[in-house]
Formats: structure tokens, C-alpha cells, sequence
């Protein structure tokens, strides 16, 4: 079997701001999968079209309108950060958020998608830069269960990697070079949680 077409969508923890192309998470998990299966990847990155600083909003106007021409047969969907940053209201962040996965359950179906929960960034070195840190990570906590709960219903899978960025509190290895993103060894522990989901609806 070929390669299934994967695009990535979402903000700065897709496109992985502060670290290295084959760092970022999307990369890693391709690289995991292929490792798995004896170096033959089930999945071909052929886009990743997330922007630092993208709110749910932005998905839709910028990275939605490329998917037409791009034919992804796989998809993966991290947004909300940014949304609790600028203060977007809960209840706009979720009918954005419903636009999106209907969206691209369109085209790919529910079976051919992955939803990533966001970080807590406000634990890093300069995560109060970007708002008191209760309020910012109570939103984003927030945002993260409308994401789940609208994907859930949708039945499509969610992995949620919150409790592990909850660890570069104690150890700055997890944290980028700017003291605000993760870093490759923290994306390392989500894809060991992601590649199993993924391997289940590749059929593995």
C-alpha cells in the first residue's frame, strides 16, 4: 500500500516554532511509522500548513482553501492556543472549531483524522509573557475540551498530550531555545502517544 497524503494543520506546535524541521512533531511521527514498519512510511508529510500565532479562524480562512489542490488522504488538527492568547470567546472558538473538523471529515472522513490537544505553555520560562498564567491555562483547558468534545462526537480520535507538556515545569529539557515552545525531546513523547492512534486508523 502507498503512502496516504498527510497535511497538518494548526498553529506554532505543528509548524514547530524554535526547533528543527525534523524536530517538529508532524516529522517525527512519519519517521516513527516508518521505523515501525521497516523504513516503508505510511504516512507522506506532503504539507504542513500551520502558522505561528494561527487562531482556530485563521485555520479556516488560510489553511483550509489549500486542502482542494493538496488531496490529503490523512489529516492532523492542533488549534486553540492562540484563540485563549487573543481572547477569542469560548463559544466563537467552538463554532470554529465545528466548521473545521466538518471541514476536513468532509474530505477525508472521520477516519482519516487526528485531533492533538494544545499545551500548557503558561509552565514554561516565558509563559507569563502571554497573560496571567491561571486564567490562560484554565482557557486552555477549556478550549481543549470543546476540541475533544467535538471531535468525540464526530468520532474522530483524540490524543491529548496536556499532561505532558505539564513536565517542562521541572524540566526545561521540553522547553525550545525561546523558552515558550516545546522542544524536539518534548514532541518526542507526544508522537510515542500519537503513533499508536495513528496505527489504529491506519489499521495497523
Amino acid at each position: 500500500m502507498s503512502a496516504l497524503r498527510y497535511v497538518a494543520l494548526g498553529d506554532s506546535y505543528t509548524i514547530g516554532t524554535a526547533v528543527e524541521v525534523a524536530e517538529r512533531w508532524p516529522d517525527q511521527l512519519v519517521a516513527a511509522l516508518g521505523a515501525r514498519l521497516g523504513g516503508a512510511p505510511t504516512l507522506d508529510l506532503v504539507a504542513n500548513l500551520a502558522v505561528n500565532g494561527f487562531t482556530s479562524h485563521d485555520v479556516i480562512e488560510v489553511e483550509l482553501p489549500p486542502l482542494g489542490a493538496l488531496l490529503p488522504d490523512f489529516v492532523t488538527l492542533l488549534v486553540g492556543i492562540n484563540d485563549v492568547v487573543q481572547g477569542v470567546p469560548a463559544e466563537t472558538y467552538r463554532a470554529n472549531a465545528a466548521e473545521i473538523l466538518d471541514d476536513l471529515a468532509g474530505r477525508v472522513g472521520p477516519k482519516r483524522m487526528l485531533v492533538v490537544t494544545s499545551p500548557d505553555y503558561t509552565v514554561t520560562p516565558a509563559g507569563a509573557d502571554y497573560g496571567d498564567p491561571a486564567r490562560q491555562a484554565a482557557g486552555i483547558r477549556a478550549n481543549n475540551a470543546i476540541l475533544t468534545e467535538l471531535a468525540t462526537a464526530r468520532g474522530i480520535a483524540v490524543v491529548d498530550i496536556h499532561d505532558l507538556s505539564l513536565r517542562a515545569a521541572e524540566d526545561h529539557s521540553l522547553v525550545a531555545s525561546d523558552g515558550l515552545h516545546p522542544s524536539g525531546a518534548q514532541y518526542a513523547l507526544w508522537v510515542e502517544r500519537v503513533v499508536p492512534a495513528v496505527e489504529r486508523l491506519l489499521g495497523r
